[in-house]
């Protein structure tokens, strides 16, 4: 079970996200209360829909702690997205450095 789960990371979040829904989707179900926030996380926020589902308890939701967890994963999914846009500034045909 662990390198099934190390595989799916290093295939990436929507990855290890989808193959999540399929073994558990009850957890997605009661996790987020609408298939919309799910939906759009697996679109824009990957890591941070998938660290939301790490976190998440039945019963007690994120509290304490959890919230920095979310706030990395967050930072790494606007760091993947900026880290694209910066990285192909050159290909923009009249953008100057």
């Amino acid at each position: 079970m662990c390198c099934l789960v190390t595989i799916l990371l290093f295939l990436g979040p929507r990855a290890a996200t989808l193959v999540w829904w399929l073994v558990n989707p009850a957890r997605f179900n009661v996790a987020f209360g609408s298939i919309i926030w799910p939906v759009l996380g697996f679109l824009f926020l990957p890591w941070t829909t998938l660290m939301y589902l790490v976190v998440w308890g039945p019963g007690q939701g994120v509290q304490g702690f959890d919230w920095v967890w979310l706030g990395v994963a967050l930072l790494i999914d606007i760091g993947s997205d900026a880290g694209g846009a910066y990285g192909n500034r050159r290909r923009i045909p009249g953008y100057r450095r």
